[in-house]
């Protein structure tokens, strides 16, 4: 992959690198590097490790910066809405991350490219490679443009009841694992869309929901598989 290949997701950013090589190490998925052996490579889950906390720092500066009255409770369960791993890889989607992505064979023809779990980690990587080519300011221009729909969404009010935080922290503690969502199905207008949404916990719990914005169908698979994990311990 050369610099050229790479201009489009520098526009896609909003940032021009000095060193292209960090963003090309961003782009290297650990399954892709194992395969090169031959090649002094380096995979992206180090620079994805830095990236998680810039986003943290940058998220959190946001929130409380637009939310003055805003108690630390909420704002953590704003900043929880908004950093997670379905909000990452639709990010990761707009940004056209997944067609950039080096990835192994294997992974290739799993269609990793596509997995929420392999974007939301590449594009933490990409956050890293923007802080360390052009500094923090760097880093919370690409952020702060990147996220601010979603931001706005959060914004709105405290909204619907939450049902994903507590469902991952469940399924992390008993599965060890996270729940995978998936769109399956649009149907409707541009306008007045309805979205289907599969959650997916593994091979043990498989549920599905609907809403008129992906992130409401993601609450009602939730709920869901809360109701059904919860029946289960009863």
């Amino acid at each position: 992959m050369n610099g050229q290949e790479l201009t489009s997701l520098e526009n896609e950013l909003g940032y021009q690198f000095k060193d292209i090589g960090l963003l090309r190490e961003a782009l290297q998925h650990s399954s892709y590097v194992n395969e090169q052996q031959d090649l002094p490579l380096q995979d992206n889950e180090r620079l994805e490790f830095l990236g998680d906390a810039v986003l943290d720092l940058v998220i959190t500066h946001i929130l409380m910066t637009h939310f003055p009255e805003t108690r630390e409770g909420d704002l953590s369960r704003m900043r929880a809405a908004i950093v997670n791993e379905s909000q990452l890889a639709e990010v990761a989607q707009r940004l056209n991350l997944g067609q950039h992505l080096l990835l192994g064979r294997g992974e290739a023809l799993s269609h990793g490219e596509k997995k929420s779990s392999i974007l939301a980690d590449a594009l933490e990587a990409v956050i890293a490679s923007v802080y360390l080519d052009g500094g923090l300011q760097n880093a919370f221009d690409v952020i702060e443009r990147q996220f601010a729909q979603v931001i706005s969404q959060v914004g709105e009010g405290p909204g619907e009841e939450d049902f994903k935080s507590p469902l991952q922290e469940l399924v992390q503690v008993r599965f060890k694992t996270i729940p995978d969502y998936e769109v399956v199905a649009e149907s409707g207008p541009d306008h007045d869309k309805t979205f289907e949404v599969r959650l997916s916990i593994g091979s043990f719990v498989t549920t599905h929901g609907t809403g008129k914005s992906k992130k409401a169908a993601e609450q009602a698979a939730a709920r869901v598989a809360l109701q059904k994990l919860n029946q289960e311990v009863e």
